[in-house]
């Protein structure tokens, strides 16, 4: 419904403003950068991005990454890290780096999801510190006014009547509480295109190629963990590679319009897509829009917003966003350990170095680490004495299950080298050699028993397996 994205778009863009602006001072720009950034982000990847009503614009992920090159380098050098940032990230999703999110487990997703709420409260935590006391009660209200009104109506979005009633009630009752305009200057005049003024060279591609690539893997993963995030809430599917070139088109715009680039905001794709129902690319582009329109044509009334009406919208946001039901006693009992161990440390890691990106690759190497111990856990081995055609006595080893590094470490351990008979026969029709590894370990194997004057065959291998100890037996020790 056309009325819901206009609406959305509008609540988005209110929601951006003081965001823009705190990013702003994280990177150590001007507030206008930030803003400018977010306007033509959210417009760009509502063309050119793969995930419908997802809103993208200027990030803290991104803003803590390119910092160091604006404090070291200045301003053009940030220009040029945001557009090198964004050809290295189409690069990436053309080499197909979108797949990879099939390898993120949903315990890594439930960690990012609740990190990302506890740092979107974390975030409006400054807001209620060192302010007069009238701000607590007008939180309170706003948050009233968000859970509330939906019960009253539903046709205009209940965070859009909290900020315009709460700035309603600071102009006409002439109260002195923070605002909108206390967290920096508004731009009064539109972006223009802009070359960055470094030189063309090596040198010039040292200083910047580390914070782009930086800023490019951070600017992807929560790019499309945000899309997989809304992908789950509308029941919808959405085309990451589309998206991840898409995020890199819209930073290389960005940087050209002289913004510090960005990517997907879950926080205001969570205020768009779940608190103001919008399902289509229109609440983007209007986000867009609708912010550059508010901030340079109406910049005295938005200035006017008093933060506290933006701190409630951002901690129902926060509420939301989190999945309290991975926390619940009852799934807590039934989820495995390993599962909780991995959120937790997603969660942990992510809200302690506020960079989301660290917190997932961090929950994916714990996830791995732990399946792979659990797997390798899973492989047996059986030992039975038998006799050969001509009657001598054969020792039968059954190997069953996945072979791996984790796993074919202990297979070495599982054989009697001393009380075997001089035949001895490993049985792997119920197993697959998966790596170098395991080929290593059966050599190893090999070469014991041929040491005591033993003979061992190895039988049962499937294709896959066969062919892959047929290429490395024997060429993976240099003895």
């Amino acid at each position: 419904m056309l009325r819901t994205e206009v609406l959305a778009g509008l609540v988005v863009a209110l929601a951006l403003i003081p965001e823009a602006i705190s990013f702003s001072i994280i990177a150590g720009v001007d507030p206008r950068i930030g803003l400018f950034a977010s306007f033509t982000m959210a417009v760009s990847i509502s063309f050119l991005g793969g995930r419908p009503a997802m809103i993208s614009a200027a990030t803290g992920a991104v803003a803590l990454v390119i910092a160091p090159v604006m404090q070291d380098h200045g301003y053009q050098y940030l220009v040029a890290t945001v557009i090198l940032g964004g050809v290295i990230q189409v690069c990436l999703a053309v080499v197909g780096v979108a797949k990879l999110m099939r390898f993120i487990p949903r315990s890594v997703m439930v960690g990012f999801v609740n990190a990302l709420a506890i740092l979107i409260f974390e975030a409006q935590i400054d807001h209620l510190v060192d302010v007069p006391w009238l701000v607590y009660p007008m939180v309170a209200v706003g948050i009233a006014v968000i859970v509330g009104f939906p019960r009253i109506s539903r046709v205009i979005p209940a965070p859009l009547v909290a900020i315009v009633a709460l700035t309603g009630f600071t102009v006409l009752g002439a109260v002195n509480v923070p605002n909108v305009g206390d967290e920096g200057e508004l731009p009064s005049s539109l972006p223009s295109l802009l070359l960055p003024d470094v030189p063309f060279n090596l040198d010039t591609l040292q200083i910047i190629a580390p914070y782009a690539l930086a800023m490019a893997l951070v600017g992807i993963l929560e790019s499309l963990l945000t899309a997989k995030l809304v992908d789950d809430i509308t029941d919808t599917h959405s085309d990451k590679t589309r998206e991840a070139w898409g995020q890199g088109t819209a930073n290389i715009i960005t940087g050209f319009f002289g913004g510090m680039g960005g990517c997907a905001m879950i926080g205001q794709t969570m205020i768009n897509v779940k608190v103001s129902g919008a399902r289509t690319r229109v609440s983007t582009f209007l986000a867009g829009v609708f912010l550059l329109i508010l901030v340079v044509g109406f910049g005295d009334v938005v200035a006017l917003i008093p933060m506290a009406a933006l701190v409630a919208v951002m901690i129902m946001v926060s509420v939301g966003t989190f999945d309290w039901h991975s926390i619940h006693p009852a799934t807590l009992r039934r989820m495995p350990k390993s599962e909780t161990v991995v959120m937790v440390a997603t969660v942990v890691v992510t809200v302690a170095t506020h960079n989301l990106a660290i917190g997932v690759i961090v929950g994916v190497l714990v996830a791995m680490t732990l399946f792979a111990r659990r797997v390798a856990h899973l492989t047996e081995t059986h030992r039975d004495i038998t006799e050969a055609a001509n009657g001598d006595p054969t020792a039968v080893y059954r190997v069953t299950g996945e072979l791996f590094f984790a796993s074919s470490n202990d297979l070495y351990t599982q054989f009697d080298y001393v009380g075997d008979p001089d035949l001895v026969v490993i049985d792997l029709t119920d197993a697959h050699i998966w790596d170098a590894s395991t080929v290593a370990s059966l050599d190893a194997i090999t070469t014991k028993y041929a040491r005591k004057g033993r003979h061992v065959e190895i039988i049962g291998l499937d294709r896959a397996s066969a062919d892959r100890h047929a290429r490395l037996t024997g060429q993976l020790s240099s003895h």
